[in-house]
């Protein structure tokens, strides 16, 4: 979740800094289109157009589980990559 290229040497090798996605899924957190709030729940970026959602099979009700250890990551993400 937080950039390879903005992480120390501990958070590189963190396995709670990053998640288990699909391609899709992957590409558009990578691109700051999706990320997740406190509780996980799915942010999609405006800038992300309805049929990119609908091909990407981006749903409004996905949700991912947020552990004490990933928060910090899945926060650094929302508030740095996320385009809102």
């Amino acid at each position: 979740m937080k950039p390879w290229s903005k992480s120390d040497k501990k958070e590189k090798l963190d396995i709670e800094n990053g998640l288990l996605l699909c391609p899709n899924h992957d590409k558009l957190v990578d691109s700051g289109f999706i990320s997740f709030d406190n509780n996980g729940c799915i942010l999609i970026s405006d800038k992300l157009s309805g049929t990119d959602k609908i091909f990407m099979n981006i749903r409004s009700d996905a949700k991912i589980e947020v552990t004490e250890n990933n928060a910090p990551y899945i926060s650094y993400h929302r508030q740095n990559v996320f385009k809102k």
